[in-house]
């Protein structure tokens, strides 16, 4: 009877009267209570196996096109590559919301000029419906075709970081049978790469845009178009693409509600000439100290050998064309650097806890994100409001400021419980009521100091002093 029930539910009558209860139809204020107003059918053995099949034919229909969609807990594939997504069309679930409602109308006694009212009304419109199935909306109510190729480019970067499991799309894997409509949600995708089995190719979390580097992301991305027999665009095109226009649709596609959680991150340069991805999944405390040593700083040496090469090739009296060439080299040396020297100045603090938010948790890196103003302005309000105490339950507010932080969970037991010290500062008195202990089992001061490191403190002054300026600093003119 629960399918049965859940059918009814979701029909056009039992919408129309639930609304016309609550007062309005548009943005309807729900009311604890109204529904048990509502007068409840009792359908007959027939009827209600007729609604519980039709109900788990409409759930079967919705959840098989969330299949394609790489936010769902159904994701498989994206639509390029998905054929069932792609069956699982609108119009089919409007002919399967008709033959509900065609039940629901006989079920409430309702007759022909109570149907029209009903059919009438705007509040159940079948369009919404397709364009539910048939469109991705985001807050911005832009919507994108689902088989837009920047979908199989996020799926293909995802395969990239080993996120996702290319041998759905290959064949080597089967798409796992279908659950049933109340069997308890899964912690991840369908689509996403079993615990413990090896990506398509090797990734420790980290790739760059960096031509001919094992670790270069477009020739990764171009290797598993082949694989799975897509076309792809030119190198150079797919590169630009990644480099410019990936990251903003990205962090648009994993945006819900305001909350912006993306999945990757692109660090770059100012002129976006390098960029360093990483899979926030997989960062630790030592990413930054491995991204400096085995990517930025061997491009640097890289990119002075071949400005040695350039200036040799030109001689004393270079011509214009290679004085320009000339010149976007040391430009572009100089950014690699401010790169490097800004990285220097994060890994010693960093210590990343997702627990706090992705946006808190890259807060601290966003002198290094230019290519996105938008999402560099934001890490920038959130690096203030967090150096002010703004965010002082977080455990990076505890790892940077714990001369701040501590003293305050002797105030604040909410802090003291997100940073477990509620044993330590505080006691439950008799009445039942939680007060802070007169004298803490510790000493606060020793509390601030076992946390308190400093090469943290050392770190964070460099930054802070940095951070006074917008952006990576301006590269300096090489002679």
């Amino acid at each position: 009877m629960l399918l049965a029930g859940l059918a009814l539910f979701n029909s056009k009558p039992f919408d129309y009267l639930f609304k016309a209860l609550l007062g309005r139809f548009g943005y309807p204020e729900f009311i604890v209570g109204v529904l048990q107003k509502l007068p409840w059918p009792e359908p007959s053995v027939e009827q209600a196996e007729a609604l519980s099949s039709l109900a788990r034919s409409a759930w079967s229909a919705a959840r098989t096109a969330d299949t394609s969609v790489e936010t769902s807990l159904a994701f498989t594939l994206p639509k390029p590559l998905n054929a069932d997504a792609n069956a699982a069309t609108g119009p089919a679930l409007v002919h399967l919301q008709s033959k509900i409602d065609a039940i629901a109308f006989d079920l409430f006694g309702l007759d022909e000029s109570d149907r029209s009212e009903i059919e009438g009304a705007s509040v159940f419109a079948s369009a919404e419906i397709v364009e539910g199935i048939e469109a991705s909306e985001d807050e911005d109510k832009n919507t994108s075709a689902g088989n837009d190729p920047f979908f199989l480019q996020s799926w293909s970067v995802g395969v990239a970081f080993g996120r996702f499991d290319i041998r759905l799309a290959t064949g080597e894997r089967a798409i796992p049978a279908e659950p049933e409509p109340f069997d308890p949600l899964p912690n991840t995708s369908p689509g996403m790469l079993p615990n413990g089995e090896g990506p398509f190719m090797p990734c420790m979390g980290v790739l760059v845009d960096d031509p001919g580097h094992a670790d270069d992301l477009t020739a990764r991305v171009l290797a598993i178009y082949e694989r799975v027999g897509q076309p792809a665009s030119e190198a150079a095109t797919l590169r630009r693409s990644l480099a410019r226009e990936f990251f903003p649709s990205h962090l648009k596609m994993y945006t819900k509600s305001g909350r912006k959680a993306p999945i990757y991150c692109q660090l770059s340069t100012p002129s976006g000439g390098y960029s360093v991805w990483l899979y926030l999944q997989d960062l630790n405390k030592d990413t930054f100290f491995r991204v400096q040593t085995d990517y930025v700083a061997p491009k640097l040496v890289h990119e002075h050998r071949q400005l040695e090469s350039l200036l040799s090739d030109a001689g004393q009296h270079p011509n214009a064309a290679q004085r320009k060439v000339i010149e976007a080299q040391q430009s572009f040396i100089g950014e690699l650097q401010s790169l490097l020297e800004e990285l220097k100045r994060v890994a010693p603090l960093w210590n990343p806890m997702l627990d706090d938010g992705i946006m808190l948790t890259m807060s601290p890196l966003w002198r290094l994100t230019p290519q996105h103003k938008p999402w560099q302005k934001e890490l920038k309000a959130k690096w203030e409001d967090l150096a002010a105490g703004k965010f002082d339950w977080s455990h990076i507010a505890m790892h940077l400021w714990p001369e701040r932080v501590v003293p305050k969970c002797a105030a604040d037991r909410s802090l003291a419980i997100a940073h477990g010290l509620q044993d330590v500062l505080w006691d439950d008195s008799d009445d039942g009521r939680w007060k802070p202990q007169p004298t803490p089992k510790r000493p606060i001061d020793e509390l601030v100091r076992e946390r308190t490191s400093v090469a943290v403190k050392s770190a964070l002054k460099d930054l802070t002093e940095a951070s006074a300026s917008s952006g990576l600093r301006a590269p300096r003119r090489l002679s």
